[in-house]
């Protein structure tokens, strides 16, 4: 999966996405300039291979909502946790339409999926997680995600949870360094994992490692690890969605040596997608390296991902989960507002 310079492909990015090699395009708020012009080259993209590429965006909300003009601004996933806290089923309900009401503007550019919803517990620990995750409890983050990713599925989108086996208690940023989690793999399997486990046992469409290196239970980090992908992943949570690596061009994920090595390690310890951003020569490189690559299973599974159904703007507005969506959105405003003592 690969990203793209700017609001228009360029010719050097049509070559790079007809590569047999190419399975996907992830956009970033560079690529968009309006709805129409944003639906315009995913129809371009589209339309360039059949079986279409996989189109996907970063849009959980709050800090992480790549699309924004033109889009309903999403909250953190913290603020459904703080109204979970004293309105439960309010907060599942609000989950559940929210993630109708992203998948389904998401779904009337022709975005295929959201790398979300981010399934790590919320810490005083990890910045870079914050409130992107919807709680310190696992069993709060567990019923939550499941609320947001059956809405998005309503809406014709499969989800994504993120960051394998959670990234909550980490410190560094795997961006800029690589985060070293030390404790014992009974502590995370107990606390971390739970949410995981529990989206692995509900029809959770895919799931992507972190850039973590869990020390007491392997010496690679998660995402190059065949003993956390093909061991506790599949076969312990009997997951069979698809894998999707965190960006190889991150920091944290330069331990594995080249970007064909870091390409090679990932797919060889179980991951069906890799995702290689901000960086084109790094992008040809593994390109170059996976020529020949042919995965079956893999491609099986890739198949699922794509986007259901289409969604106009009209649509949405007449629909009655539109009104339900507007109306928890303001319910969480006036909490978050009351909190602040505005």
């Amino acid at each position: 999966m690969l990203d793209l310079e700017g609001p228009v492909l360029t010719a050097e990015e049509r070559e790079l996405l007809l590569h047999p090699a190419t399975g996907g395009v992830i956009l970033f708020s560079r690529n968009y300039e309006a709805p129409e012009q944003l639906h315009g080259l995913i129809k371009e993209i589209h339309a360039l291979r059949s079986p279409s590429l996989l189109v996907a965006v970063d849009q959980e909300g709050g800090r992480v909502q790549r699309l924004r003009e033109g889009f309903t601004l999403l909250p953190a996933a913290s603020r459904l946790g703080a109204l979970y806290d004293s309105h439960p089923q309010k907060a599942l309900d609000a989950a559940h339409h929210i993630g109708w009401l992203m998948a389904a503007e998401l779904r009337t550019v022709g975005i295929d999926f959201s790398f979300a919803p981010v399934l790590d517990l919320q810490t005083a620990i990890s910045q870079v997680i914050g409130d992107r995750a919807f709680s310190a409890d696992p069993l709060i983050v567990g019923k939550l995600a499941f609320s947001w990713a059956a809405g998005a599925r309503e809406a014709g989108m499969p989800s994504v949870g993120k960051h394998f086996p959670g990234h909550g208690c980490v410190e560094a940023d795997s961006h800029y360094d690589l985060p070293v989690d030390t404790r014992r793999f009974s502590e995370i399997w107990d606390r971390d994992l739970r949410p995981f486990r529990h989206m692995a046992n509900n029809r959770m469409e895919g799931l992507m490692p972190a850039h973590v290196l869990y020390s007491a239970v392997d010496d690679v980090p998660a995402g190059y690890s065949p003993y956390w992908i093909q061991e506790v992943l599949r076969r312990r949570m009997g997951f069979d969605g698809v894998v999707f690596s965190d960006d190889l061009s991150m920091v944290a994920a330069n331990a594995a040596g080249s970007y064909a090595e870091r390409a090679a390690t990932a797919l060889q310890a179980g991951c069906d997608m890799i995702l290689v951003c901000n960086n084109p020569q790094g992008a040809r490189e593994v390109l170059d390296s996976l020529a020949d690559y042919c995965e079956p299973v893999s491609q099986a599974r890739l198949a699922r991902m794509h986007g259901k159904g289409r969604f106009t703007a009209k649509d949405i507005r007449e629909d009655p989960r539109w009104l339900r969506a507007m109306e928890y959105l303001n319910l969480l405003e006036a909490e978050a507002s009351l909190d602040l003592d505005l």
